[in-house]
This record gives structure tokens, sequence and C-alpha cells, in this order.
């Protein structure tokens, strides 16, 4: 089904509509329940290769995502792994707690979208990337203690999933223009359902009792200046979600071009880099173009 044949929505929404539409969105259960027997058992003192694997095993998603991961180019061996240990041995404990948190939370997104015409492939290799980019930013200038930065960078977008699940009207209406040559995504999103994706998607999160991580990433990953608490995750996702979309990688649903200066020249940066270090941004900057080209490539072992 095109998105053109989908019925024409009937104009923006007050708020009271839009709170009271989204109280029969279906809410993520994975953002609240990481796969919690993988999740523990990663992060205890005692990691062994057969008892992570027994937890992935039980997981077939999981399982068919960890292969094929491993047996992707990015990982270049010469003779196919079957086996998730040597899988799990490969891969190391930071990849397959990523691969944990990855496979359910898509699998909910998918399902909130329901049959909502779209390029869903492309837009979870847009979100995976950003989650992956956002660690990789975040690392430039700290070492990160849990797995908030990844998280945060995976659901930046949930706003967008979410019109597409209750208002699929609204969301087709809003492509239907981009694809004629609109390019401000964001106030056309206001101008046809009455908010635009970062409303709705700190709306939904903040609804279901989410982090407050993942509520201001949400909000406010296109202006991190105006978060309140979070600043450098939100930073970080906002650099993270320009850099994909400047290697155009995936689909995010915004058609308008990202050039190497809209990201240099971000608030995000500038949080990130307040004193403007020159050494320091260089090495930044000499990292996350490792990180950029080697993303096509680890993302065709996920998506």
């Amino acid at each position: 089904m095109d998105l053109l044949q989908t019925p024409a929505c009937k104009g923006p929404l007050d708020k009271n509509q839009i709170e009271n539409q989204l109280k029969n969105c279906p809410r993520l259960p994975s953002l609240s329940t990481i796969n919690s027997a993988l999740r523990e058992l990663l992060t205890s003192d005692r990691r062994y290769t057969s008892q992570i694997s027994e937890v992935i095993r039980r997981d077939p998603s999981l399982t068919a995502r960890l292969l094929r991961l491993v047996n992707s180019v990015y990982f270049g061996l010469t003779t196919p792994v079957n086996s998730i240990e040597e899988a799990v041995f490969y891969l190391g404990v930071r990849q397959i707690r990523q691969l944990a948190m990855v496979t359910p939370v898509i699998e909910d997104f998918q399902r909130l979208a329901g049959k909502t015409p779209f390029a869903w492939r492309e837009f979870w290799r847009h979100c995976i990337g950003t989650a992956i980019m956002t660690r990789e930013v975040i690392s430039t200038v700290q070492v990160p203690c849990d797995e908030a930065d990844y998280v945060a960078g995976l659901v930046h977008d949930v706003g967008k999933i979410v019109m597409a699940s209750a208002f699929p009207q609204h969301f087709a209406e809003v492509h239907r223009r981009l694809r004629a040559g609109a390019t401000d995504a964001m106030a056309l999103e206001t101008e046809v359902l009455g908010c635009d994706h970062t409303d709705l998607g700190a709306l939904y999160l903040k609804n279901h009792n989410l982090p407050d991580v993942m509520v201001e990433s949400a909000h406010h990953h296109h202006h991190p200046e105006r978060t309140s608490h979070h600043s450098q995750i939100v930073a970080a996702v906002q650099i993270a979600d320009l850099l994909v979309r400047y290697a155009k990688i995936g689909e995010s649903g915004n058609p308008a071009e990202v050039t190497k200066e809209d990201w240099l020249n971000a608030t995000g940066w500038g949080i990130l880099f307040p004193q403007g270090g020159e050494t320091e941004q260089i090495i930044a900057l000499a990292s996350l173009n490792r990180s950029l080209e080697r993303l096509p490539t680890i993302l065709e072992g996920l998506v």
C-alpha cells in the first residue's frame, strides 16, 4: 500500500486530542525490561561463555542477529561461525549487550509501527546507527558507565514511530508532502498534526514512566541546549543523528541534506567541547570518521 493511498487526514489536532489518542498507543515492553536475564549475566563479575550462550539460545531472533553479525564482512572470518559459543567469543560482552538491547526494541518498534507504509528497514538502520554512533561520540569525552547513551540514541526518533501508529493519516500526509518537495520536516509535522515527533516521542515515553534520559533525548535531540538533564548524552545523540544522516546511512524520514559544517556547528558539539580545544577535536574527528566508515558493514549484520 502506497502512502498516497492512505485516507487524507482531517487537519491538526489540539493537545488534548493528541494526548487522548496516545493513551491507546501500546507501550514498548522491551524498554523497561531489556532482556533482563542476559543483562544481569553480562554485568556479573563472572561471565561464562556457556551461560551467556544458553540465555541467547532461548531467543531465536537474538541468535539469528548474533550469527549474522559475526559472519558479516565486518569480522572478515574465512570460516563461517555456526556455534553460539564461538560467536560469543568473537563478539565480546559489549557487542552482545548492545545486541540484547537492539533485538527486542526493534521488534517492538516494528509491532508499534504496524503496517503503516514506510521504508521501515532503512529507518531501523538509522536508529541503530545513531545508537552506535552515540556511544562513539560520548566516548570521545568520557568513559560511558552504562548503556544509557546507547539506548538514548536507539529511541531518539520514537516519536515518528508513535505518529505512524497513533496518527497514521497524519504520518502519511507528512511524508506525502516531503516527497513532493517540502524540506522542513518538523515544521511540517506541527502544521499537519499539531506537534512534531520530538514532542510526541517525549510525551509517549513520559506517559510510560521511562527514564528521563530517554525522554530528554527524544524531546531535545535537535536542540540539546534546551535539555535540563543529561546534556552530554543528548548532545551526543544530536551529533550521532547528524553524522548518520550526513553519511546517508539508513533513512531518518527527514530529507534535508546534512553537511559536515552542520554537525560541527551544531549546539551539541559545543556542549561536548565547550573549551574548543583544537587537539581534542582533531582526535575526536579522526575517531568518529573511522567509526562512520565501519558503520554500514556493522549494520549489515544487524538489520
